[in-house]
C-alpha cells in the first residue's frame, strides 16, 4: 500500500517522553519557592506543550509580572534536577527507528527550549532520526502553526502529507491551524475527551498502538 504520508511530526514531552509529571510538579514545586498560588494537578498539566513562559502565565495567572522571570528560574532549577532520569515511553525508541527506516521523515515540534530540546536529543540517542525540529524560542509558541508550517518549508512538504502526533489539545490545535492531519496520544498531558473534541484521525493509546495504526492506515 503506499505510503500515505511522507512527513511525520512529533511533539517531545507527555508524546515521546513520559514527562507530564515531572514538568506538572516542577512547576508546582516554583510556585511553592515563591510563596504563590498553587495550580491543581489538571490546570499544570494543560499548559504543558506551550512555551516555558507562556505555560506559566497561564498556570499562574495572579502571579506579579515582576515574578515570572524567578518563576522560570525556579522551575528549571526543579525540572533540571530530574531531567537526565526521565525515560521515554515504552516503545517510542523502537516506532521512530522504524518509521525512519521505513522511509518517512521525522520531525519535532516542542514547547521545549531548543537547548532543552538538543540536550534530550543527545541523551536519547534519537537525534540521528530527526530531519527537523522547532522549540518555542525559535518560533512561535503552540497552538500557532509556524512550527509546522516552517518544517513543512525546510523540508519541502505538503500539507497532505504531513501528520503530527501529540498528547494536547495545543498539539492537535496547532495541526488544524496549519491544515495538517493528526493523531492524539492518550498517555500524556490531556485526557482522552479533551483530544477527542478536536478530532484527530485516531486517539492511541501507547507506541505500540500508533505502529499498528500506521500499518492498517498510513
Amino acid at each position: 500500500m503506499a505510503k500515505r504520508y511522507d512527513l511525520i511530526v512529533f511533539d517531545w514531552d507527555g508524546t515521546v517522553m513520559d514527562s507530564t509529571a515531572v514538568i506538572a510538579g516542577s512547576i508546582q514545586a516554583a510556585c511553592r519557592d515563591l510563596s504563590l498560588p498553587v495550580p491543581s494537578d489538571a490546570a499544570a498539566r494543560h499548559v504543558i506543550g506551550m512555551g516555558l513562559e507562556q505555560a506559566l502565565r497561564y498556570a499562574v495567572p495572579d502571579a506579579p509580572e515582576s515574578m515570572y522571570g524567578s518563576l522560570v528560574e525556579r522551575y528549571r532549577h526543579h525540572f533540571l534536577a530530574q531531567d537526565e532520569a526521565i525515560p521515554l515511553f515504552a516503545g517510542a525508541r523502537e516506532a521512530i527507528a522504524e518509521l525512519h527506516d521505513a522511509g518517512y521523515r521525522l520531525a519535532v515540534a516542542t514547547g521545549k527550549s531548543r537547548n532543552g530540546l538538543d540536550r534530550v536529543l543527545q541523551s536519547s540517542r534519537l537525534q540521528p532520526y530527526f530531519h527537523a525540529t522547532r522549540t518555542a524560542d525559535q518560533t512561535f509558541s503552540k497552538p500557532h502553526p509556524a512550527m509546522l508550517l516552517e518544517i513543512m518549508d525546510e523540508l519541502g512538504m505538503a500539507q497532505e502529507r504531513v501528520l503530527m502526533v501529540g498528547d494536547t489539545t495545543h498539539d492537535l490545535q496547532m495541526a488544524i491551524n496549519a491544515g495538517v492531519d493528526a493523531v492524539g496520544m492518550t498517555q500524556g498531558a490531556h485526557p482522552a475527551e479533551q483530544l477527542r473534541e478536536l478530532q484527530p484521525l485516531a486517539l492511541l493509546d501507547d507506541f505500540a498502538g500508533l505502529r499498528e495504526w500506521f500499518r492498517e492506515h498510513a
